[in-house]
């Protein structure tokens, strides 16, 4: 074995924050049984190894994002066919989350197409946050950068997580976005976490990125004061339209690497098995929970790109012996107060969009 799994960084124990290139550039060399080895270890040491936490994802405002992240079919930049949407009325949001929870997602996530939450839509966020925290699920949103304010008030109203990828390293960056800087990431979690919230932050594999870009955005998250609590590693999906549609695939190999790689930086933190998985075998994505990925999206639908199907997801954790975690029992009383039955007329659904205002298209 290398001398890389002796040096300090290897002890699962201590959650480092001081990471450099040279290190983490040498974990990416290290031959892969050995890293997948250390970084089962780093997970055992964490985590229940044959247990994924599942969350589900909902976009509840769709497209004319006014953002150019060149892999995203709802940046208003580019033609990619994708219907745009309003945002969704608060009540139906609540009933998704009824039957996410019903599914086994112990947490849902709700995200809109925003380079920033408007101030005239923040009370019906609000309301949604408060509505699936009444249910017993955790909450997650991603709605862009945040301000100090607007993030104390989503913590107040009971937010759980709040999402907001750094996507690649700072010097490729540039090169995907241009309409918000590494800067504005970096500020937006910091307010996250200043207002006590836990932050879910990753990247996306296979933009054209270098293997020296992998390692520095997992640099910039592992050297953050304190870790993301969860850390989606998303395989890049291409979308006809974008920029990147005709990028190079990325390899399964230096997918799985990168999350080994995070978990052994990050031991305690969730890695999230993201966005891709549609496309991914069977065995690559059995591979990546051997590396350290404990977390999933259930459902058919990622915001916009496809997902598999849940009974796909069901049979795989039944070949690898993998558990969901658990989920409490549904209080159907209590869900009923905040979540009419789907079935119900969607007149009796509050309607988040009735004042002229939220019918412009958001900015």
């Amino acid at each position: 074995m290398t001398d890389v799994l002796n040096y300090k960084g290897a002890n699962p124990s201590v959650l480092r924050h001081d990471w450099t290139a040279d290190e983490v550039e040498a974990l990416f060399q290290m031959p892969f049984n050995d890293l997948i080895f250390q970084a089962q270890l780093a997970h055992r040491n964490h985590f229940d190894p044959n247990q994924v936490q599942v969350s589900t994802l909902l976009s509840i405002k769709t497209g004319a994002c006014p953002e150019d992240c060149k892999y995203c079919p709802q940046s208003g930049h580019y033609n990619t066919g994708l219907d745009k949407e309003k945002l969704m009325e608060v009540r139906k949001v609540l009933e998704e989350a009824r039957h996410a929870k019903a599914s086994g997602a112990t947490r849902f996530c709700m995200g809109a197409a925003w380079k920033n939450p408007p101030a005239k839509d923040m009370p019906y966020i609000l309301e949604m946050v408060q509505g699936v925290k009444e249910m017993g699920l955790e909450t997650c949103m991603t709605l862009g950068m945040l301000d100090e304010d607007q993030a104390g008030q989503l913590a107040e109203a009971g937010l759980d997580y709040y999402n907001h990828n750094l996507d690649t390293s700072p010097e490729f960056y540039g090169s995907i976005i241009t309409t918000r800087t590494y800067s504005d990431r970096l500020n937006t979690l910091a307010h996250v976490r200043d207002a006590g919230m836990n932050i879910c932050s990753g990247g996306i594999v296979g933009l054209g990125e270098t293997e020296r870009d992998r390692a520095g955005m997992l640099i910039q998250l592992a050297n953050l004061p304190k870790h993301p609590e969860s850390v989606p590693i998303n395989m890049l999906v291409r979308v006809e339209g974008t920029p990147l549609e005709d990028v190079d695939a990325v390899d399964g190999i230096d997918f799985v690497r990168t999350i080994a790689v995070a978990k052994i930086m990050m031991p305690a933190s969730c890695v999230r098995l993201s966005a891709g998985r549609e496309n991914m075998s069977d065995e690559l994505q059995a591979l990546a929970f051997l590396a350290g990925a404990n977390s999933i999206f259930l459902g058919e639908k990622l915001l916009t790109t496809a997902n598999p199907k849940e009974s796909s997801d069901r049979q795989l954790f039944n070949k690898l012996g993998i558990n969901m975690e658990d989920t409490s029992e549904l209080d159907e009383q209590a869900l009923a107060k905040v979540c009419p039955l789907r079935e119900q007329d969607n007149e009796q659904y509050f309607d988040a969009m009735k004042s002229d205002a939220m019918g412009q298209k958001a900015s």
